[in-house]
Protein backbone atom coordinates (compact mmCIF):
# COMPACT_ATOMS: atom_id res chain seq x y z
CA UNK A 1 0.00 0.00 0.00
CA UNK A 2 2.76 2.31 0.75
CA UNK A 3 4.49 1.85 -2.35
CA UNK A 4 1.31 2.41 -4.10
CA UNK A 5 0.86 5.73 -2.53
CA UNK A 6 4.35 6.84 -3.12
CA UNK A 7 4.18 6.02 -6.98
CA UNK A 8 1.02 7.88 -7.35
CA UNK A 9 2.50 10.63 -5.56
CA UNK A 10 5.50 10.81 -7.74
CA UNK A 11 3.16 10.66 -10.85
CA UNK A 12 1.00 13.45 -9.36
CA UNK A 13 4.06 15.78 -9.50
CA UNK A 14 5.41 14.75 -12.55
CA UNK A 15 1.94 15.57 -14.03
CA UNK A 16 2.00 18.49 -12.45
CA UNK A 17 5.19 19.72 -13.72
CA UNK A 18 4.07 19.11 -16.82
CA UNK A 19 1.18 20.59 -17.07
CA UNK A 20 2.95 23.69 -15.66
CA UNK A 21 4.92 23.53 -19.05
CA UNK A 22 1.56 23.36 -21.27
CA UNK A 23 -0.14 25.20 -19.51
CA UNK A 24 2.10 28.48 -19.83
CA UNK A 25 2.56 27.93 -23.29
CA UNK A 26 -1.32 27.74 -23.57
CA UNK A 27 -1.77 30.99 -21.37
CA UNK A 28 0.68 32.78 -24.38
CA UNK A 29 -0.90 31.33 -26.85
CA UNK A 30 -4.06 32.51 -25.89
CA UNK A 31 -3.23 35.90 -25.48
CA UNK A 32 -1.04 36.13 -28.35
CA UNK A 33 -4.51 35.14 -30.01
CA UNK A 34 -6.79 37.62 -28.10
CA UNK A 35 -4.49 40.83 -27.28
CA UNK A 36 -5.72 44.16 -28.50
CA UNK A 37 -2.63 45.93 -28.82
CA UNK A 38 -1.36 42.96 -30.64
CA UNK A 39 -4.65 42.66 -33.52
CA UNK A 40 -3.97 46.21 -33.77
CA UNK A 41 -0.21 46.11 -34.53
CA UNK A 42 -0.73 43.10 -37.03
CA UNK A 43 -3.54 45.03 -38.90
CA UNK A 44 -1.78 48.08 -38.70
CA UNK A 45 1.45 45.74 -40.28
CA UNK A 46 -1.52 44.58 -43.25
CA UNK A 47 -1.53 48.31 -43.86
CA UNK A 48 1.77 49.37 -44.28
CA UNK A 49 2.65 46.11 -46.34
CA UNK A 50 -0.36 47.42 -48.94
CA UNK A 51 1.40 50.99 -48.92
CA UNK A 52 4.83 49.57 -49.81
CA UNK A 53 2.97 47.57 -52.50
CA UNK A 54 1.41 51.21 -53.91
CA UNK A 55 3.83 53.17 -56.28
CA UNK A 56 5.64 50.77 -57.77
CA UNK A 57 4.11 50.17 -61.11
CA UNK A 58 4.04 52.33 -64.06
CA UNK A 59 2.90 55.68 -64.20
CA UNK A 60 -0.74 56.67 -65.98
CA UNK A 61 -1.12 56.83 -69.66
CA UNK A 62 -1.60 60.81 -70.59
CA UNK A 63 -4.85 61.56 -72.85
CA UNK A 64 -5.18 64.96 -74.79
CA UNK A 65 -7.69 66.11 -76.74
CA UNK A 66 -7.77 69.49 -78.62
CA UNK A 67 -9.89 71.20 -80.71
CA UNK A 68 -9.06 74.16 -82.06
CA UNK A 69 -11.01 76.42 -84.44
CA UNK A 70 -9.81 79.03 -87.07
CA UNK A 71 -10.39 82.51 -87.25
CA UNK A 72 -11.05 83.50 -90.37
CA UNK A 73 -12.76 80.22 -90.83
CA UNK A 74 -12.00 79.26 -94.46
CA UNK A 75 -9.59 77.16 -93.21
CA UNK A 76 -11.10 75.48 -91.19
CA UNK A 77 -10.82 73.67 -87.51
CA UNK A 78 -8.32 71.36 -86.00
CA UNK A 79 -8.24 68.47 -84.26
CA UNK A 80 -5.53 67.09 -81.90
CA UNK A 81 -5.68 63.37 -80.39
CA UNK A 82 -2.51 62.37 -78.52
CA UNK A 83 -2.27 59.01 -76.00
CA UNK A 84 1.23 58.99 -74.26
CA UNK A 85 3.04 56.24 -71.89
CA UNK A 86 6.21 57.60 -69.72
CA UNK A 87 8.54 54.42 -69.22
CA UNK A 88 11.92 54.55 -66.31
CA UNK A 89 14.54 52.80 -67.51
CA UNK A 90 13.71 48.64 -67.30
CA UNK A 91 15.54 48.18 -64.03
CA UNK A 92 14.26 50.83 -61.74
CA UNK A 93 10.84 48.72 -62.01
CA UNK A 94 13.03 46.28 -60.88
CA UNK A 95 14.97 47.49 -58.02
CA UNK A 96 11.71 49.49 -56.84
CA UNK A 97 9.22 46.04 -56.24
CA UNK A 98 12.87 44.37 -54.58
CA UNK A 99 13.16 47.27 -52.10
CA UNK A 100 9.25 46.81 -51.93
CA UNK A 101 9.50 43.58 -50.98
CA UNK A 102 12.32 44.39 -48.41
CA UNK A 103 10.00 46.65 -46.74
CA UNK A 104 7.41 44.51 -46.47
CA UNK A 105 9.62 41.94 -44.53
CA UNK A 106 10.87 44.76 -42.09
CA UNK A 107 7.49 45.03 -40.93
CA UNK A 108 7.08 41.63 -40.39
CA UNK A 109 10.36 41.65 -38.67
CA UNK A 110 8.74 44.74 -36.56
CA UNK A 111 5.20 43.55 -35.60
CA UNK A 112 7.50 40.11 -34.48
CA UNK A 113 9.48 41.96 -32.64
CA UNK A 114 6.85 44.14 -30.63
CA UNK A 115 4.80 40.48 -30.73
CA UNK A 116 8.06 38.68 -28.45
CA UNK A 117 8.31 41.73 -26.08
CA UNK A 118 4.96 41.51 -25.06
CA UNK A 119 5.15 37.66 -24.81
CA UNK A 120 8.08 38.37 -22.82
CA UNK A 121 6.28 40.29 -20.61
CA UNK A 122 3.52 37.95 -20.41
CA UNK A 123 5.97 34.81 -19.73
CA UNK A 124 7.42 36.50 -16.97
CA UNK A 125 4.06 37.47 -15.35
CA UNK A 126 3.43 34.18 -15.43
CA UNK A 127 6.31 33.42 -13.92
CA UNK A 128 5.31 35.75 -10.98
CA UNK A 129 2.46 34.10 -10.53
CA UNK A 130 3.78 30.66 -10.16
CA UNK A 131 5.77 32.08 -7.91
CA UNK A 132 2.94 33.62 -5.89
CA UNK A 133 1.19 30.72 -6.10
CA UNK A 134 3.92 28.54 -4.11
CA UNK A 135 3.87 31.01 -1.97
CA UNK A 136 0.09 31.05 -1.32
CA UNK A 137 0.26 26.81 -0.92
CA UNK A 138 3.48 27.20 1.61
CA UNK A 139 1.88 30.19 3.74
CA UNK A 140 -1.46 27.92 3.85
CA UNK A 141 0.56 24.92 5.23
CA UNK A 142 2.25 27.71 7.76
CA UNK A 143 -1.62 28.96 8.68
CA UNK A 144 -3.35 25.16 8.96
CA UNK A 145 0.20 24.77 11.48
CA UNK A 146 0.06 28.21 13.23
CA UNK A 147 -3.94 27.18 13.61
CA UNK A 148 -2.71 24.09 15.44
CA UNK A 149 -0.24 25.81 17.85
CA UNK A 150 -2.47 28.52 18.37
CA UNK A 151 -5.41 25.99 19.46
CA UNK A 152 -3.42 24.01 21.31
CA UNK A 153 -1.67 27.35 23.72
CA UNK A 154 -5.15 28.47 24.02
CA UNK A 155 -6.14 25.28 25.77
CA UNK A 156 -3.40 25.25 28.12
CA UNK A 157 -4.35 28.35 28.85
CA UNK A 158 -7.50 27.78 29.81
CA UNK A 159 -6.54 25.20 31.78
CA UNK A 160 -3.60 26.99 33.86
CA UNK A 161 -0.55 24.99 31.92
CA UNK A 162 0.09 28.25 29.60
CA UNK A 163 0.59 31.83 30.54
CA UNK A 164 -0.72 34.70 28.72
CA UNK A 165 2.83 35.74 27.49
CA UNK A 166 3.13 32.48 25.56
CA UNK A 167 -0.88 32.28 24.44
CA UNK A 168 -0.10 36.10 23.00
CA UNK A 169 2.83 34.46 21.06
CA UNK A 170 0.94 31.88 19.80
CA UNK A 171 -1.68 34.01 18.65
CA UNK A 172 0.69 36.86 16.86
CA UNK A 173 1.84 33.89 15.05
CA UNK A 174 -1.39 33.29 13.89
CA UNK A 175 -2.04 36.81 12.93
CA UNK A 176 1.35 37.57 11.28
CA UNK A 177 1.25 34.27 9.37
CA UNK A 178 -2.76 34.82 7.94
CA UNK A 179 -1.76 38.49 6.92
CA UNK A 180 1.69 37.40 5.09
CA UNK A 181 -0.70 34.80 3.27
CA UNK A 182 -3.37 37.76 2.57
CA UNK A 183 -0.59 39.73 1.07
CA UNK A 184 0.33 36.73 -1.36
CA UNK A 185 -3.10 36.70 -2.28
CA UNK A 186 -3.36 40.18 -2.69
CA UNK A 187 -0.42 40.78 -5.12
CA UNK A 188 -1.54 37.04 -6.83
CA UNK A 189 -5.02 38.72 -7.57
CA UNK A 190 -3.25 41.82 -9.20
CA UNK A 191 -1.21 39.94 -11.49
CA UNK A 192 -3.73 37.63 -12.78
CA UNK A 193 -5.70 40.54 -13.50
CA UNK A 194 -2.77 41.98 -15.79
CA UNK A 195 -2.50 38.98 -17.56
CA UNK A 196 -6.37 38.82 -18.14
CA UNK A 197 -5.83 42.43 -19.44
CA UNK A 198 -3.08 40.91 -21.76
CA UNK A 199 -5.32 38.56 -22.87
CA UNK A 200 -8.17 41.20 -24.23
CA UNK A 201 -10.00 40.87 -21.29
CA UNK A 202 -11.03 36.89 -21.66
CA UNK A 203 -10.38 35.14 -18.28
CA UNK A 204 -7.97 32.53 -17.54
CA UNK A 205 -6.48 31.23 -14.58
CA UNK A 206 -2.94 30.01 -13.64
CA UNK A 207 -2.77 27.65 -10.44
CA UNK A 208 0.52 26.17 -11.16
CA UNK A 209 3.36 26.58 -7.97
CA UNK A 210 6.07 24.42 -9.49
CA UNK A 211 8.61 25.77 -11.63
CA UNK A 212 9.35 24.12 -14.66
CA UNK A 213 12.69 25.25 -14.99
CA UNK A 214 14.04 25.53 -19.25
CA UNK A 215 17.82 24.37 -20.10
CA UNK A 216 20.70 26.04 -19.82
CA UNK A 217 22.47 26.45 -23.24
CA UNK A 218 25.88 24.22 -22.39
CA UNK A 219 27.34 25.97 -25.76
CA UNK A 220 26.86 29.63 -25.38
CA UNK A 221 28.73 30.57 -28.32
CA UNK A 222 26.94 27.78 -30.83
CA UNK A 223 24.05 28.69 -28.91
CA UNK A 224 23.87 32.50 -29.66
CA UNK A 225 24.99 31.93 -33.27
CA UNK A 226 21.02 30.54 -33.46
CA UNK A 227 19.60 33.05 -31.34
CA UNK A 228 21.54 35.85 -33.51
CA UNK A 229 19.79 34.49 -36.47
CA UNK A 230 16.44 34.92 -35.24
CA UNK A 231 16.78 38.24 -33.59
CA UNK A 232 13.66 40.48 -35.34
CA UNK A 233 16.23 43.41 -34.41
CA UNK A 234 19.44 42.45 -36.09
CA UNK A 235 17.53 40.58 -39.06
CA UNK A 236 15.60 44.06 -39.43
CA UNK A 237 18.80 45.85 -39.48
CA UNK A 238 20.14 43.34 -41.98
CA UNK A 239 17.29 43.87 -44.19
CA UNK A 240 17.57 48.09 -43.96
CA UNK A 241 21.85 47.30 -45.37
CA UNK A 242 20.00 44.94 -48.21
CA UNK A 243 17.45 47.61 -48.88
CA UNK A 244 19.85 50.44 -49.31
CA UNK A 245 22.27 48.53 -51.18
CA UNK A 246 19.00 48.16 -53.66
CA UNK A 247 18.62 51.80 -53.18
CA UNK A 248 21.72 52.79 -54.29
CA UNK A 249 21.06 50.72 -57.47
CA UNK A 250 17.69 52.16 -57.67
CA UNK A 251 18.88 55.83 -57.54
CA UNK A 252 21.28 54.95 -60.76
CA UNK A 253 18.99 53.48 -62.39
CA UNK A 254 16.47 56.66 -61.98
CA UNK A 255 19.69 58.23 -63.31
CA UNK A 256 19.27 56.93 -66.82
CA UNK A 257 17.07 58.43 -69.34
CA UNK A 258 13.30 58.40 -69.23
CA UNK A 259 11.17 57.38 -72.09
CA UNK A 260 8.07 57.98 -73.79
CA UNK A 261 6.04 56.95 -76.18
CA UNK A 262 2.55 57.26 -77.99
CA UNK A 263 0.26 57.69 -80.81
CA UNK A 264 -0.74 61.41 -82.00
CA UNK A 265 -3.34 62.18 -84.89
CA UNK A 266 -3.63 65.47 -86.34
CA UNK A 267 -6.95 66.81 -88.59
CA UNK A 268 -7.59 69.83 -90.55
CA UNK A 269 -10.40 70.52 -92.74
CA UNK A 270 -9.30 68.07 -95.54
CA UNK A 271 -5.95 66.45 -94.40
CA UNK A 272 -5.10 64.47 -91.60
CA UNK A 273 -1.86 63.86 -89.49
CA UNK A 274 -0.83 60.57 -87.71
CA UNK A 275 1.92 58.37 -86.24
CA UNK A 276 3.87 57.64 -83.08
CA UNK A 277 5.37 59.66 -80.67
CA UNK A 278 8.73 58.93 -79.08
CA UNK A 279 10.54 61.44 -75.95
CA UNK A 280 13.39 61.25 -73.82
CA UNK A 281 14.06 63.00 -70.52
CA UNK A 282 17.76 63.30 -69.52
CA UNK A 283 17.78 63.82 -65.78
CA UNK A 284 20.34 65.85 -65.36
CA UNK A 285 19.93 67.81 -62.13
CA UNK A 286 16.90 66.18 -60.60
CA UNK A 287 18.16 63.09 -58.85
CA UNK A 288 21.89 64.46 -58.21
CA UNK A 289 23.81 63.39 -55.04
CA UNK A 290 20.64 60.72 -54.35
CA UNK A 291 23.81 57.85 -55.46
CA UNK A 292 26.11 58.86 -53.25
CA UNK A 293 23.29 59.47 -50.28
CA UNK A 294 22.11 55.59 -50.49
CA UNK A 295 25.90 54.94 -50.60
CA UNK A 296 26.44 56.51 -47.28
CA UNK A 297 23.23 55.60 -46.10
CA UNK A 298 24.35 51.54 -46.57
CA UNK A 299 27.51 51.70 -44.64
CA UNK A 300 25.48 53.69 -41.71
CA UNK A 301 23.40 51.05 -40.92
CA UNK A 302 26.41 48.06 -41.63
CA UNK A 303 27.84 50.32 -38.75
CA UNK A 304 24.70 50.06 -36.89
CA UNK A 305 24.15 46.70 -36.88
CA UNK A 306 27.75 45.62 -35.85
CA UNK A 307 27.44 47.55 -32.97
CA UNK A 308 24.05 45.87 -32.17
CA UNK A 309 25.53 42.40 -32.74
CA UNK A 310 27.84 43.37 -29.97
CA UNK A 311 25.50 44.90 -27.55
CA UNK A 312 23.15 41.64 -28.03
CA UNK A 313 26.17 39.35 -27.85
CA UNK A 314 27.26 41.15 -24.44
CA UNK A 315 23.80 41.31 -23.23
CA UNK A 316 22.72 37.45 -23.60
CA UNK A 317 26.33 36.50 -22.33
CA UNK A 318 25.64 38.31 -19.25
CA UNK A 319 22.34 36.92 -18.79
CA UNK A 320 24.05 33.43 -19.55
CA UNK A 321 26.18 34.02 -16.80
CA UNK A 322 23.32 35.01 -14.56
CA UNK A 323 21.68 31.73 -15.46
CA UNK A 324 24.19 29.24 -14.71
CA UNK A 325 25.32 31.06 -10.91
CA UNK A 326 21.48 31.25 -10.05
CA UNK A 327 20.86 27.49 -11.13
CA UNK A 328 23.72 26.78 -8.79
CA UNK A 329 22.24 28.94 -5.92
CA UNK A 330 18.84 26.62 -6.53
CA UNK A 331 20.46 23.71 -6.39
CA UNK A 332 22.93 24.24 -3.77
CA UNK A 333 19.62 25.20 -1.73
CA UNK A 334 17.48 22.65 -2.37
CA UNK A 335 20.02 20.15 -1.58
CA UNK A 336 21.09 22.18 1.42
CA UNK A 337 17.32 22.26 2.63
CA UNK A 338 16.90 18.62 2.31
CA UNK A 339 19.69 17.88 4.45
CA UNK A 340 18.67 20.64 7.15
CA UNK A 341 15.48 20.32 8.10
CA UNK A 342 14.48 19.60 11.26
CA UNK A 343 10.83 21.31 11.72
CA UNK A 344 9.86 17.81 13.11
CA UNK A 345 12.20 17.84 15.61
CA UNK A 346 11.62 21.36 17.15
CA UNK A 347 7.91 20.62 16.85
CA UNK A 348 8.48 17.20 19.33
CA UNK A 349 10.83 19.54 21.37
CA UNK A 350 7.86 21.99 21.79
CA UNK A 351 5.88 19.24 22.44
CA UNK A 352 8.12 17.91 25.50
CA UNK A 353 9.17 21.40 26.67
CA UNK A 354 12.66 21.21 25.49
CA UNK A 355 12.16 24.40 24.13
CA UNK A 356 10.25 27.75 24.66
CA UNK A 357 7.46 28.73 22.00
CA UNK A 358 9.43 31.89 21.01
CA UNK A 359 12.70 29.47 20.24
CA UNK A 360 10.41 27.58 18.50
CA UNK A 361 8.49 30.40 15.57
CA UNK A 362 12.53 31.30 16.09
CA UNK A 363 13.74 28.26 14.36
CA UNK A 364 10.99 27.73 12.47
CA UNK A 365 11.35 31.57 10.69
CA UNK A 366 14.48 30.36 9.99
CA UNK A 367 13.52 27.74 7.74
CA UNK A 368 10.48 29.43 6.55
CA UNK A 369 12.85 32.16 5.42
CA UNK A 370 15.06 29.35 3.59
CA UNK A 371 11.94 28.03 1.50
CA UNK A 372 11.17 31.87 0.23
CA UNK A 373 14.72 32.42 -0.93
CA UNK A 374 14.53 29.36 -2.28
CA UNK A 375 11.53 30.14 -4.38
CA UNK A 376 13.05 33.67 -5.16
CA UNK A 377 15.72 31.82 -6.73
CA UNK A 378 13.46 29.97 -9.05
CA UNK A 379 11.62 32.97 -9.82
CA UNK A 380 14.66 34.48 -11.03
CA UNK A 381 16.40 31.88 -12.70
CA UNK A 382 12.93 31.35 -14.63
CA UNK A 383 13.11 34.96 -15.30
CA UNK A 384 16.35 35.25 -16.61
CA UNK A 385 15.93 32.25 -18.35
CA UNK A 386 12.89 33.24 -20.36
CA UNK A 387 14.50 36.77 -21.10
CA UNK A 388 17.58 34.47 -22.45
CA UNK A 389 15.47 32.08 -24.73
CA UNK A 390 13.11 35.20 -26.23
CA UNK A 391 14.23 34.24 -29.99
CA UNK A 392 14.44 30.33 -29.41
Amino acid sequence: MKRITILSLVTLVFSINLFSQGNVDYILSEIEKNNTSLSALRKSAEAEKLGNKTGIYLQNPEFEFHYLWNNPSMVGNRTDLSIKQSFDFPSVYKYRNQISDIKNTQVELEYRKQSRALLLQARIMCIDLIYNNALKSEFANRLTHAQIIAESYKKKFDIGEANVLDYNKAQLNLLNIRKELKSVEIERSNLLSEIISLNGGVAIDLVDSVFHTPEIPVDFEEWYLIAEQKNPVLNWLQQEIEKGQKQEKFSRAMSLPKLQAGYMSESVTGDQFQGIVLGLSIPLWENKNTVKFAKANAIAFESITSDNKIQLYNKLKALHSKAVSLQANVNDYRLSLSSFNHSDLLKKALDKGEITLINYILELSIYYQSIENLLLLERDLNSTLAELNQYM
